[in-house]
């Protein structure tokens, strides 16, 4: 008995060092009067012509006037305006890019049928090969018609794309106040926590270009999308506005 409670010890006790011995390498708390644009671009339209509906039928329009910071957030607003929903979507290509690491976001999600706020990643090298064989990490989705639900997911190009490689998770007040999103990031697995509870974890046994493209370095996006294949087309118009606030980006490494 004793010897098992040596070895819990020691394991915990390793876990807190592996922990300790990281150190914030970048962070990004939206104190500024506006967005840093020398860190992040702004994604803008339809998609169209080259990808109308962003690749899954969304029908927001993204555009320069759907943000702004107050208090220290970054509020993404959606909205609908006519007969037309905007919003705001930021990345961090060929400005900003890590690979391997725990990377954290604190925010609060907006509410409502059809919204599908997010926060993920994808590879550096999405110019030279493609999605989805570039890969993406998305550390955080939520729609908002699955009410308390965290969806948490891996695309490569094993799965050509499709969602198979996810999880999505019951989190009680999931739209009550800010929570922590995060991914720990080695070369052996990706680990995804929802307020510092591990919820899922992807290590595929077989490891190559088209199971795991996550050995390269990958860029940050931000985005409120409305409808879509995941968001739904049952949009409920009487939401809007609504709001979803970043409190801050934590990279450790």
């Amino acid at each position: 008995m004793k010897y098992f409670i040596l070895l819990y010890i020691v394991v915990i006790n390793s876990c807190v060092a592996q922990e300790s011995n990281r150190k914030l390498v970048w962070e990004e708390n939206f104190d500024a009067k506006t967005l840093n644009e020398e860190v992040w671009n702004l994604e803008l339209g339809d998609g169209c012509p080259s990808l109308c509906g962003w690749g899954n039928n969304e029908c927001q329009i993204y555009t320069k006037n759907n943000h702004f910071i107050k208090e220290g957030n970054l509020v993404i607003q959606i909205r609908k305006e006519g007969n037309d929903y905007t919003s705001t979507k930021i990345s961090t290509k060929n400005k900003k890019k890590f690979q391997y690491g725990k990377i954290e976001l604190r925010a609060k999600l907006p509410i409502g049928k059809g919204l599908w706020p997010a926060f993920w990643m994808v590879g550096s090298n999405i110019s030279e090969v493609g999605w989805p064989k570039c890969g993406e990490i998305d550390i955080l989705e939520y729609v908002g018609r699955a009410p308390n639900k965290i969806f948490t997911s891996i695309h490569t190009q094993d799965s050509h794309g499709e969602t198979i490689n996810t999880k999505n998770t019951i989190i009680k007040d999931a739209e009550e106040g800010f929570h922590l999103y995060a991914i720990d990031w080695t070369k052996d697995k990706i680990e995804f926590f929802v307020d510092n509870n591990s919820v899922y974890t992807f290590s595929p046994k077989i490891k190559n270009d088209n199971t795991w493209p996550f050995n390269q370095p990958f860029y940050l996006i931000l985005n409120g999308a409305v409808g879509g294949n995941f968001g739904g087309q049952d949009i409920d118009n009487t939401i809007f506005p609504q709001d979803f606030l970043i409190d801050y980006i934590r990279v450790y490494q």
